[in-house]
């Protein structure tokens, strides 16, 4: 093989080599936005969970059940002549 032969070759070994790096490094900065993208929607998303615990939390204690309870559907805590215990 001649001298020449084998410098082309190895010349265009390293173009296709730097060509390679190049693409992977592009194709890793691709990944990494898309990554940051996706860590930023799972941060709102937790943080949309956490009000949405909170706000169930809220609507679903007794006093505000109890509130409803009396304010919307007129019910009132029965008085004591009107409770009747039925045994078995």
């Amino acid at each position: 093989m001649s001298l020449r032969f084998v410098l082309a070759v190895l010349a265009l070994a390293t173009v296709l080599s730097a060509i390679g790096v190049v693409h992977a490094r592009y194709r890793h900065r691709q990944l990494f936005i898309e990554l940051s993208r996706l860590e930023s929607a799972r941060d709102e998303l937790n943080i949309e969970f956490s009000r949405l615990q909170l706000e169930q939390a809220t609507w679903a204690e007794s006093n505000r059940i109890d509130q409803v309870a009396r304010v919307r559907l007129g019910m009132k805590t029965p008085e004591p002549a009107d409770i009747v215990v039925v045994r078995p």
